[in-house]
């Protein structure tokens, strides 16, 4: 769910088709994206899945994989 949320947003944001968007990826290398990028697609999945996700930290997700769990996390009762 995650993942597809975040390929959806991503390939929106940036331009591309969903299915060329694969979990080892990097934001920066593989799709292009900068950080304001990176901001604009999880405040899309925020709308998507009807979640808030902290973006304290975020700078610090570089890879597609790494982002589908910051969202998991975000979606886990303390």
């Amino acid at each position: 769910m995650e993942f597809e949320a975040l390929k959806k947003v991503a390939a929106t944001v940036l331009g591309m088709d969903p299915d060329e968007i694969e979990m080892d990826m990097t934001f920066l290398t593989d799709l292009g994206a900068d950080s304001l990028d990176l901001y604009q697609i999880f405040r899309g999945v925020e709308e998507e899945i009807g979640l808030q996700i902290p973006t304290e930290g975020l700078e610090k997700i570089t890879t597609v994989r790494e982002a589908v769990d910051w969202i998991k996390k975000a979606r886990s009762p303390l």
